[in-house]
């Protein structure tokens, strides 16, 4: 394994982490005072600062780094776009700046790999422009989501139509008053095989049917100004040119779009656990309790050595995972990518309850901490649950006995 990254990679790591840390970092508290701070979605806007930082981003060439195709993006293995994930990942508004956040990367990925020509022009094209935003709609309220062959939702072919019904949640974006098409699964052919009964779909928002019936809130938060929405989609009547390379292909599209999602989502945890120690640390120097710096009361020194080797083991599994899914591709990478999806949100759960901890009172109430916190604990969900993943992972290791 070699995790040297390449010479190009080492120089967009050094001018992210200069434009993170002079520009995106102390624009942050800029960027919240511009939401709207309204409990309604229809009534939220895009901050000001957001679009004179992503300009300026695309004028250094700081633009859609995670695309591998050098066609469309930077041409960057997953080895050389974890650290840049991770540097990302030390502000919560980073990826956006670089248009390089979720949901649209992993949309994006899928239409470079399956888009016809007709949905890169009309879709994919204003994506990596950074000029509209995306959702993907798989999860749903009726069933456990965590069997992805448990959905309810149709997207069924009458006539030179599909017709999509069904209702889902978690659509992450979906609020944003940019999000314009949402990548929609649904089952095609209830007889099929299990895998291939399903199909990826792209939902215009502006389609007849589509209604957006609440954004689901994460512990009271509502994620201005992207948001998680519940959307019930009612005889939604599109061309059978919206399937994305034909029906019945959506497993075979869901294998590759996690695989490189996965990592970018660990390094982005590792980034913001980082940005948690940091926090740890610096409260831990200047507070002063009984006489002393917390840092040397009671057992705050192993906590901060427990959440710095944390924090290495999960970059370097990380890391080794990015590696094995270049080399080996997605069903050579399981165990790594399943194994670090449990591990780095679980360590950015760890370092920022440890960050809270040392700041007391303050640190229930600070809202960077509070994101932080949530951000660890959706993950830990998001993209299958910690219990799936540690099966997957059981049951390879396992099988090398049987």
């Amino acid at each position: 394994m070699d995790f040297d990254h390449s010479a190009r990679a080492k120089q967009y790591i050094a001018q992210v982490e200069h434009f993170v840390r002079e520009r995106i970092v102390p624009n942050e508290a800029l960027y919240h005072q511009q939401l709207s701070h309204s409990s309604d979605f229809r009534q939220w806007r895009i901050p000001p600062i957001m679009e004179q930082l992503k300009a300026e981003a695309k004028a250094a060439g700081l633009w859609n780094l995670f695309l591998p195709d050098s066609e469309f993006g930077a041409g960057l293995d997953n080895r050389d776009y974890a650290p840049l994930a991770e540097i990302m990942g030390r502000s919560v508004i980073a990826s956006e700046v670089f248009n390089c956040s979720a949901p649209d990367t992993g949309n994006a990925e899928v239409l470079v790999r399956y888009g016809s020509d007709e949905q890169k022009e009309r879709w994919l094209k204003p994506l990596l422009q950074g000029e509209i935003r995306s959702g993907f709609a798989m999860t749903e309220p009726a069933v456990a989501s965590s069997d992805a062959t448990n959905m309810q939702a149709t997207c069924e072919v009458v006539g030179n139509e599909v017709v999509v019904n069904g209702q889902k949640w978690w659509t992450s974006g979906a609020g944003d008053p940019r999000c314009k098409v949402l990548i929609v699964m649904g089952v095609t052919d209830p007889k099929a095989d299990r895998h291939q009964r399903h199909s990826m779909v792209l939902v215009p928002m502006d389609a007849p049917g589509v209604k957006i019936l609440r954004m689901v809130p994460v512990f009271g938060h509502l994620d201005e100004p992207h948001g998680h929405a519940e959307i019930l989609f009612e005889n939604v009547r599109l061309p059978k040119s919206s399937f994305i390379a034909g029906p019945g292909r959506g497993f075979e599209i869901a294998q590759g779009r996690l695989g490189p999602g996965r990592i970018h989502h660990c390094m982005r945890a590792i980034g913001a656990s980082e940005r948690a120690l940091e926090r740890l640390c610096r409260r831990a120097v200047s507070r002063v309790a009984f006489g002393k710096p917390l840092a040397n009361l009671g057992g705050n020194r192993d906590i901060i050595a427990n959440c710095r080797m944390a924090i290495e083991q999960a970059r370097l599994l990380t890391l080794k995972a990015a590696w094995a899914l270049d080399t080996l591709g997605i069903f050579g990478a399981i165990t790594e990518v399943s194994a670090i999806k449990v591990i780095a949100p679980n360590v950015l759960q760890m370092v920022t309850d440890a960050a809270i901890q040392i700041h007391g009172g303050e640190g229930v109430s600070d809202p960077e901490l509070n994101m932080l916190m949530a951000m660890a604990r959706v993950l830990r969900l998001a993209d299958g649950p910690d219990e799936v993943h540690r099966g997957v992972v059981a049951r390879l290791e396992v099988k090398k006995y049987v």
